[in-house]
């Protein structure tokens, strides 16, 4: 039982890790756009000061707390674990990474950030530990409208990323991009990933991923 715990916790720790280092990657390929909610978070340093991690978190917890007035249930200890360090990886790779000047350079790594948040998806996903406060959101308003998730996803990235657009974050065609092919490439890597796990804490425990 224990190996079973420490190995969902390591899955989801290291994915964060991996997704947030992805987002980092994007946000240095910005010429090209991002993704709609770092649109806003991008926003919002510009205008606020703080740090796009800062914002990260602030918003999430924003969203967190309205999920749960909504809902009347509290989240999972899992969601407050994503919304912190999702926050301070970003702003710690922000800074690790060197800025790219070159058009070439930006699209390089823009491209291959999006490849890594598919993988750093499917690793924080398959252990099954929390949702993210915004995939919270987007599952809230799908219990509450009956629509389908892509419905709601497309509607509620198109409302944040023009939010963000009307604070100064950069939106492009990469910010299209992501929209497009991030939750194609999580659709591969989740059940890879669920099934490494599977490998590491035994099929017996496969309830646990689902």
């Amino acid at each position: 039982m224990r190996k079973t715990i420490v190995w969902r916790w390591s899955f989801y720790l290291v994915g964060m890790m991996i997704l947030s280092l992805g987002i980092s990657m994007t946000i240095k390929g910005q010429r090209l756009g991002i993704g709609p909610w770092d649109v806003l978070h991008v926003g919002l340093f510009r205008n606020f000061g703080l740090t796009i991690g800062t914002w990260s978190i602030l918003t999430g917890l924003t969203i967190i707390v309205g999920t749960a007035i909504a809902t009347r249930e509290w989240p999972k200890i899992g969601t407050w674990i994503n919304m912190l360090l999702i926050g301070m990886f970003i702003d710690l790779f922000n800074w690790l990474i060197p800025d790219i000047t070159t058009l070439w350079g930006q699209a390089l790594i823009f491209i291959a950030g999006i490849a890594v948040q598919g993988y750093g998806v499917g690793i924080y996903v398959c252990p099954n530990i929390g949702a993210g406060p915004r995939d919270s959101l987007m599952l809230l308003f799908v219990k509450k409208t009956g629509a389908s998730v892509k419905k709601i996803r497309t509607i509620l990235e198109i409302t944040v990323a023009f939010v963000g657009w009307i604070f100064g974050g950069p939106i492009g065609v990469g910010t299209v991009l992501i929209a497009l092919f991030l939750g194609q490439i999580v659709h591969y890597t989740l059940p890879q990933c669920r099934k490494i796990l599977l490998k590491l804490i035994g099929e017996e425990n496969e309830r646990l991923l689902f």
